[in-house]
């Protein structure tokens, strides 16, 4: 066999293989299936479902720029020298809620991430809650019923701190709830000489009754073996809804330290569907600490005005100025302008 022959003969091969592989059928993978994201409407608008599970997710939060004005509204530090009577700050915030059935109801987590910038280099990032919620039982980081207050930015009647690692227990109804917490105030106030590992004791009750609503908080510091009560009311009157509160403190605690007791009332006027204005004053009895305890020969009041506009749908803006007069003090005037975008 020459050459030519074995050629002719490996090219016939060659054709028949080539033949035979193409009468057989071509089989293409089959693409990876896609979970497409699934809007979750079982917990009210916003939510959806993470993909593979059915845990509901709803991501939101806020943008703030605000702009305090008070005496010695900064105080110079390592970058910075003297004071200054104004101050720019940016925060912005993020919380994730997560949701899923259970035999028990719904099994609630919520993470809110937080940074506050004073300027570039002075930011300060922070968990600002982050609990676990299941059959009105709520432990974790969270703010206690003492952060309520009134609407306006005049009103001085809640503790400091608010912000503790607590369990609390909340009966909720349509337009009642009562609960009690134990919180762990070692951030709070304590006398001179004591160590910051305060327990306190809350409890609270709330509701609405047509166009009432109320609330009643009482907290104990045992460590301080002191107490406060406070009492809010609103009614809707005229253009507006009015707002009357008071509290009492046996003396000063990690609930509420400004005065040995205080009241306070605003009008909370609706201008417009955008616009609300809100005049209002506070009495405080007893003002300010003195040797640990509240101070008998100084009592103060204080004034003031809030607006709130939304210039669009998840666009806000708020404006405040508030005038405070101690017996014993200078007078201080202070306040803030703030833009707020929600999402």
């Amino acid at each position: 066999m020459n050459i030519k022959m074995i050629l002719m003969s490996s090219a016939a091969a060659l054709a028949a293989i080539s033949s035979a592989q193409a009468a057989d059928a071509i089989v293409a993978a089959e693409p990876e299936p896609v979970e497409y994201v699934r809007v979750c409407d079982a917990y009210g608008s916003g939510y959806f479902y993470i993909p593979g599970t059915e845990t509901c997710l709803k991501i939101s939060g806020y943008i703030r720029f605000q702009v305090n004005a008070s005496p010695n509204a900064v105080t110079g530090g390592a970058s910075t020298s003297g004071t200054s009577d104004w101050d720019a700050v940016t925060r912005g915030q993020l919380q994730f809620t997560a949701k899923s059935d259970t035999e028990y109801g719904p099994l609630t987590g919520v993470i809110v991430l937080q940074t506050n910038a004073d300027n570039a280099s002075g930011q300060i990032a922070k968990l600002d809650s982050a609990y676990i919620d299941i059959a009105g039982i709520r432990a974790g980081l969270f703010y206690s019923w003492w952060d309520d207050g009134l609407s306006g930015e005049t009103d001085d009647i809640g503790s400091k701190v608010t912000l503790h690692n607590s369990i609390r227990y909340q009966y909720e109804a349509d337009n009642f709830y009562a609960g009690i917490s134990v919180d762990e105030l070692e951030d709070g106030y304590y006398s001179t000489g004591e160590q910051p590992n305060n327990v306190g004791v809350a409890i609270g009750i709330g509701g609405k009754a047509g166009v009432f609503g109320y609330q009643i908080t009482a907290g104990y510091d045992t460590d301080n073996e002191e107490g406060a009560v406070r009492a809010m009311g609103t009614v809707a009157i005229g253009p507006g809804t009015l707002g009357l509160a008071a509290v009492y403190s046996s003396g000063p605690n990690s609930y509420y330290q400004a005065a040995e007791w205080a009241i306070a009332a605003e009008y909370a006027i609706k201008a417009t569907d955008k616009l609300k204005i809100t005049p209002a004053a506070q009495y405080y009895g007893n003002y300010g600490i003195v040797a640990g305890d509240f101070n008998d020969n100084n009592d103060a009041w204080k004034v003031g005005l809030t607006v709130d506009y939304q210039i669009v749908d998840n666009l806000y803006a708020k404006a405040t100025v508030n005038y405070l007069d101690p017996d014993q003090g200078n007078d201080v005037t202070s306040g803030f302008f703030r833009l707020q975008r929600a999402f």
